[in-house]
């Protein structure tokens, strides 16, 4: 039995810079993860089966719909194995849990089938093996840079990843419980042809060096989500009002938000006070930085 960790995966910047004649758009963002995330169980199977449990499991599908099966299928060579999921995350909620759990699966078969076995100490050589699978692009942008949980740089379609040594930033993450369909938001996306992240991320000495710049960038669909979601901006609200947040900013295309603060003491804190007034709302307060060691497979 293999069990692995999938982190969340935060946007903390998020900028659509275009569109391709084959529809997919182009981006530029400052992505890291977090403490939070859901658990697979990987075993030895006939064929390949998915099991969902948690508390956020509802809806969550347990057939070939579920990104985990479509990323085993991959690089099953007619093998099988049992997967199943603890769901934690919320579903379509813009921190990546799908995707998240799509490379768990890879990374705890290529534990149990042994394959690529440097890559634990050798995050090159994981990024390598993303490179060499045929058939990962369908899967969506956001798997490969959850390969390796690094804080990273993304550009293009997901594609073009450079890490960033982005630092433990204290956070808490926020969702009102409502899903928020990601092509209805793109399409609500009024200009889809927008300036860029600057050339150069400067080397930050801590957060209070960090946020100031971050807070210069921008999630570029953050207010067609809002639009859609009204919601969404009460929750930007909320978390504005804690004490001690620094930055509030939508992640992905929502409906996650999350706020930045000084210290574990306030995000503790403001997590509390916000699972207090909004008991319906899903709230998680940690640490978000590099997840890597933390998503390897353990046995």
């Amino acid at each position: 039995m293999i069990e692995v960790f999938a982190p969340a995966k935060i946007n903390l910047s998020l900028h659509v810079t275009g569109q391709r004649a084959d529809g997919y758009h182009l981006l530029d963002s400052l992505v890291t993860f977090g403490p939070m995330g859901d658990r697979l169980l990987v075993s030895d199977g006939n064929t390949l089966s998915l099991t969902v449990e948690g508390p956020e499991a509802a809806g969550v599908p347990a057939d070939m719909n579920n990104l985990i099966l479509k990323a085993a299928e991959l690089i099953s060579d007619g093998r099988g194995a049992a997967f199943t999921l603890q769901k934690f995350l919320p579903a379509a909620s813009g921190i990546g849990g799908g995707s998240a759990d799509a490379a768990a699966a890879l990374r705890g078969l290529m534990a149990l089938w042994q394959i690529g076995r440097d890559w634990r100490d050798e995050t090159d050589a994981l990024r390598a093996f993303a490179g060499q699978l045929d058939g990962l692009e369908q899967l969506g942008a956001d798997v490969p840079m959850c390969l390796m949980n690094h804080p990273a740089r993304v550009r293009g379609i997901g594609e073009r990843l450079d890490w960033v040594p982005l630092g433990a930033i204290p956070a808490v993450l926020v969702n009102p419980r409502v899903e928020v369909s990601t092509p209805a938001v793109f399409k609500a996306l009024a200009s889809k042809n927008n300036a860029p992240m600057p050339d150069d991320i400067p080397r930050f000495s801590g957060i209070q060096d960090f946020v100031p710049w971050l807070a210069q960038q921008r999630n570029d669909l953050q207010a067609p989500a809002i639009a859609l979601q009204p919601v969404i901006g009460e929750v930007l609200t909320r978390l504005e009002a804690t004490e001690g947040a620094m930055l509030a900013r939508m992640s992905g295309s929502g409906a996650t938000c999350f706020a930045i603060y000084p210290d574990q003491n306030h995000a503790r804190a403001a997590a509390e006070k916000l699972y207090r007034d909004h008991p319906r709302w899903w709230v998680a307060g940690g640490v978000l930085g590099d997840q890597f060691k933390r998503g390897l497979p353990v046995s």
